[in-house]
């Protein structure tokens, strides 16, 4: 996969996640076995508000020359997915929420790879 595919896919991922955050936050986590008080729906709408905008960052350098800034947008990504992985794995070995929470340490796990991937695995 090249990485203004991958790039789209991750966009695209952050988008409906950040979409569903801000608008149905309870019912998104309903999903997942979990229940948000209305604090709890605040901070689920201030973390679809950043998943939208990372999303815009990653589809404005899906087609991005090498250099600096892509290498930015990349790393910032590779950090957040790694550190979100970590947290849905503790999440589940926890048992906070249902089976379902495993679906996203996969995404992360899938995100992750891919941007070390294009970080430092692909030759440039």
């Amino acid at each position: 996969m090249n990485r203004s595919r991958f790039f789209v896919i991750a966009s695209i991922l952050g988008l409906v996640f950040g979409l569903a955050f801000l608008l149905a936050p309870a019912q998104l986590m309903s999903f997942y076995g979990m229940t948000l008080d209305s604090a709890g729906q605040w901070i689920g709408r201030f973390l679809g508000a950043q998943l939208v905008g990372l999303a815009v960052i990653t589809w404005l350098a899906r087609n991005a020359p090498t250099g600096g800034a892509l290498s930015a947008v990349i790393i910032g990504n590779l950090v957040g997915s790694t550190i979100a992985l970590a947290l849905a794995i503790l999440q589940g070995i926890s048992g906070i929420g249902n089976a379902l929470v495993w679906s996203t340490a996969v995404v992360y796990a899938f995100l992750a790879a891919g941007f070390a991937y294009f970080q430092f695995g692909k030759s440039q």
